[in-house]
């Protein structure tokens, strides 16, 4: 199936409530520019060097959002057009961006990541810590960062039990702390978008179900 008739087919699926991030890492540019004709506006990348070519080259009113694991002194490369950081963990983090976000003139949006699975290859906050930063005025002096969400990468499983349960809890969450600003709940990819859905998202990642499987 094509790009375009994949878009159109997930876009029927989740209908327009639900924000598709097309996960575009790896990616030619002439992939990323077929998507874009085909209407898909939002897209995601994971390397600042190739998020910074890739936003040099193709069309500027692409909305990029950074969804990897964000490095501090690479944060200055894209503070300049960034739309949204995915996956804020930390406050040295949180600082840099505000930094960069103060040197652009621009506030930033960003997520929260929670972690949600065990998976020691999954980063975030525990939820007692996402807490302490929405309830506290730990964020307080961040003047050029907007926290507009959260985000969690469930576990890499087929226990559909176990990602409801993971889904569901950050779901739970996510209406505790929901606000003007907080309205953003990034959850699901390829292989359980649809579950994540049903479980309260309103942002999904996908990129295998778009450019097929990367080699």
């Amino acid at each position: 199936m094509s790009i375009k008739k994949q878009i159109s087919f997930i876009n029927e699926q989740i209908g327009k409530n639900i924000t598709l991030v097309a996960v575009s890492k790896t990616k030619s540019e002439l992939k990323i520019k077929e998507a874009y004709d085909s209407g898909q506006r939002v897209f995601g990348e994971n390397k600042v060097q190739e998020l910074v070519s890739k936003q040099n080259n193709l069309p500027k009113d692409i909305k990029w959002h950074m969804i990897g694991h964000l490095q501090r002194n690479k944060v200055k490369y894209i503070a300049p057009f960034i739309n949204l950081i995915h996956g804020v963990d930390n406050i040295k983090l949180l600082k840099e961006i505000n930094k960069q976000g103060k040197k652009n003139d621009r506030i930033i949006d960003c997520l929260i990541q929670v972690k949600i699975s065990f998976e020691e290859s999954k980063f975030g906050l525990d939820y007692k810590q996402a807490n302490e930063w929405l309830t506290t005025d730990l964020l307080i002096d961040f003047k050029n960062i907007r926290i507009t969400g959260f985000m969690g990468m469930a576990s890499n499983t087929n226990n559909e039990l176990k990602l409801i349960e993971e889904f569901s809890t950050l779901n739970s969450f996510f209406n505790k702390h929901q606000n003007t600003n907080i309205k953003i709940l990034s959850m699901g990819m390829s292989n359980d978008y649809l579950l994540a859905i049903k479980n309260g998202s309103n942002m999904i990642r996908v990129g295998s179900k778009i450019f097929g499987a990367r080699k």
